[in-house]
C-alpha cells in the first residue's frame, strides 16, 4: 500500500478537526459575532467568556505538545514571521466591520453553509476569491502597501511565553502554561459560565481541536524527506485555497486548511440535520445580497492582511500565546462594535453620545 503524502495527513486531519468544530458552531453556539453580539447589545459576556477559555484550553495542551517535544511552536509563521502592528489592526478592522455586514465570520459562513443557508456560499466564493487575490494577486500588492514584514525585524520568536522566557528564565513551556491557567481563571470566575455544561464542553472541544491542528501538522504529517508547516486551523486563504483545489485538482495539492473548509460543513451539516434544523434559506432581497457580498470581500481582505480571522489569529495564534493575536481580536472586535451600531442605529455617533453626550452644556 502506498504511503500517504504529508498533505494528504494533513488535510484528512483538518477534515476531522474541522468537523469537531463544526459540531461546536451548531451545538454549542460558538460564534465570535454572536458573542460580540450578545456582549454589545445585551450586556452579556457568557459567550465571550467561552471562547476564551476555548483560547486557554488551546494554550495548556499546545504548551504541553511544545514541552514535551513532540511539535516547535516557534516554527509557526504567527511567531515567527508576524505581520505588523498596523497591518494587524487594519486588517482586523476591516475583517470585523466586513463579519458585521454579513453576520458571521469566515468560520461561521462555513457552519451556515452546513445548515442549508445558500446566501453564505456567495459570501464563501466571494471571500475565498479575495483572500486568495490579497495574498497572490492583484490585492498583494495594497496588502504589502501596509508594510508587513518578512519576519519580525529582530529575529526573536514573537510570543508572550518566549517574552517571558528571555527576561525570567522560565522555560516556555511553563510560561505558557501559566498564562493560559490565568485565563482560565478568569473565565472561569463567571458563575453562568461554570453553571452552563454545554457552553464548557464546547470551549474544551474548541481548544483542543486548535491544538490537534499543531499536532496533526508537526507529528502526524511530519516527513524530513518532505517538510509539511507547522499549522493550524484559520478560515481566510484556506477558502481560496479550497476553490482552487477545486478547478485545478489534477495540478493542486491537498493541504490541512482544505481539510479543514470540507471538514466545518459536514460536521455542520450533520449536526442540523441530527437536530432537525437543517433548512434552505437565501437572500430576502438585493440589499441583503450586498452586505453579503461586500462583506465577504473586506473579510477576504481584512483576514489575510491581519494574518488570520477569528479562528485564525482569534484561536490557532492565541493558543500559541502569539502578540498579533490580542491586537487582532481587539482590531475585529472594535470593528464588529462599528458595523452593528450602523447596522443598528444608522451611524455610530448615536452610541458614542451615550459615552460621551456632545453638544451637551451646562
Amino acid at each position: 500500500m502506498e504511503e500517504l503524502a504529508p498533505g494528504t495527513i494533513a488535510a484528512l486531519c483538518g477534515l476531522a478537526g474541522g468537523a469537531v468544530l463544526g459540531f461546536a458552531a451548531r451545538w454549542g453556539r460558538f460564534c465570535t459575532l454572536g458573542a460580540i453580539e450578545d456582549n454589545v447589545l445585551a450586556g452579556n459576556s457568557l459567550r465571550l467568556r467561552m471562547w476564551g477559555l476555548a483560547i486557554a484550553v488551546g494554550a495548556i495542551a499546545t504548551y504541553a505538545l511544545h514541552g514535551s517535544g513532540l511539535i516547535d511552536i516557534s516554527q509557526t509563521f504567527y511567531l515567527a514571521a508576524p505581520t505588523t502592528l498596523f497591518a494587524s489592526l487594519i486588517g482586523s478592522l476591516i475583517f470585523g466591520f466586513g463579519m458585521s455586514l454579513v453576520g458571521t465570520c469566515g468560520f461561521g459562513t462555513l457552519a451556515r453553509i452546513g445548515g442549508g443557508d445558500q446566501k453564505s456560499i456567495v459570501t464563501f466564493l466571494v471571500m475565498g476569491i479575495t483572500a486568495y487575490a490579497t495574498l497572490r494577486g492583484v490585492g498583494a500588492y495594497l496588502r504589502l502597501g501596509l508594510g508587513v514584514p518578512a519576519r519580525n525585524a529582530d529575529q526573536s520568536t514573537a510570543g508572550f511565553a518566549f517574552l517571558i522566557e528571555r527576561f525570567t528564565g522560565l522555560p516556555v513551556s511553563i510560561a505558557g502554561f501559566v498564562l493560559a491557567v490565568l485565563l482560565a481563571g478568569f473565565c472561569l470566575s463567571s458563575k453562568a459560565l461554570r453553571q452552563n455544561v454545554r457552553f464548557l464542553i464546547t470551549a474544551v472541544l474548541v481548544g483542543l481541536t486548535i491544538a490537534f491542528g499543531w499536532f496533526a501538522t508537526g507529528v502526524l504529517a511530519y516527513d524530513p524527506f518532505e517538510p509539511y508547516p507547522l499549522e493550524s486551523f484559520t478560515f481566510s486563504v484556506p477558502l481560496g485555497d479550497a476553490l482552487i483545489y477545486v478547478m485545478t485538482m489534477t495540478g493542486a495539492s491537498l493541504k490541512f486548511g482544505i481539510g479543514a473548509v470540507a471538514g466545518v460543513v459536514i460536521g455542520a451539516a450533520i449536526t442540523t440535520l441530527i437536530q432537525r434544523h437543517f433548512r434552505w434559506e437565501a437572500c430576502d432581497d438585493a440589499r441583503e445580497m450586498r452586505r453579503q457580498m461586500l462583506g465577504g470581500v473586506l473579510m477576504g481582505f481584512g483576514g489575510v492582511t491581519a494574518f488570520g480571522c477569528t479562528v485564525g489569529q482569534g484561536l490557532s495564534a492565541a493558543s500559541a500565546l502569539a502578540y498579533s493575536a490580542p491586537v487582532v481580536l481587539v482590531g475585529i472586535y472594535l470593528g464588529a462594535w462599528i458595523g452593528l451600531h450602523v447596522l443598528v442605529h444608522g451611524s455610530v455617533l448615536e452610541p458614542l453620545k451615550q459615552v460621551w453626550p456632545l453638544g451637551k452644556r451646562t
